[in-house]
């Protein structure tokens, strides 16, 4: 028993260290906690002007996934052991222990997630959150059109069961995690990135 919770629980520590706050204090930037939309992404950390501390927050809170991850497929454990951890880490980049359980909407961890289940899955993913920010430039619009297709696409490159249940549950907690955006984005007061 012991051996199975102690992945899940590393890899929810794991998935608290939040990037954004990270890399802010390296690049003695404003905390992302508390200035634009005050959550601690890629999105709100290249509102401060700052590209490279936004790539930097965008790889760190993709890539604790994939390597966690990765990691959990070397062990062998069977995809429902896989999808719990998966969770755990995606639980702790939203409610990190270090940060009063203040994180962010798991956007970059989901899709380094799905990196670390099936890379071909990922930019599948990524692609279509690429397409909807080009055509629209509503970086929360791309999120919410790409987690919910995850899902789809999984079932469509013949994913165990598993694996898509997992989607399914990542798609639901990032999506209900842009509520707030869903709400802007139909009152016409989500902030749209310039051209």
């Amino acid at each position: 028993m012991i051996n199975q919770i102690t992945p899940v629980l590393v890899a929810y520590f794991i998935g608290s260290l939040s990037f954004g706050i990270i890399i802010s204090y390296f690049f003695k930037l404003s905390d992302p906690r508390t200035t634009g939309s005050r959550n601690p992404g890629a999105t709100n950390v290249m509102r401060t002007g700052n590209k490279v501390a936004a790539l930097l927050t965008l790889l760190g809170d993709m890539l604790k996934a994939t390597i966690v991850i990765t990691v959990a497929n070397y062990m062998n454990l069977s995809e429902i052991h896989l999808a719990v951890i998966s969770i755990a880490v995606l639980l702790g980049h939203i409610f990190p222990i270090y940060y009063k359980f203040r994180g962010g909407k798991g956007v970059a961890t989901a899709l380094g997630i799905l990196l670390g289940i099936n890379w071909m899955l990922a930019l599948a993913v990524f692609f279509v959150w690429l397409f909807v920010f080009t055509i629209w430039r509503f970086s929360s619009l791309a999120a919410i059109v790409a987690t919910f297709t995850a899902p789809i696409i999984s079932y469509y490159l013949g994913f165990s069961s598993e694996i898509l249940w997992l989607n399914i549950i990542i798609s639901t907690i990032v999506i209900y995690r842009h509520k707030a955006n869903i709400t802007n984005l139909l009152n016409g007061k989500e902030h749209r990135f310039k051209k």
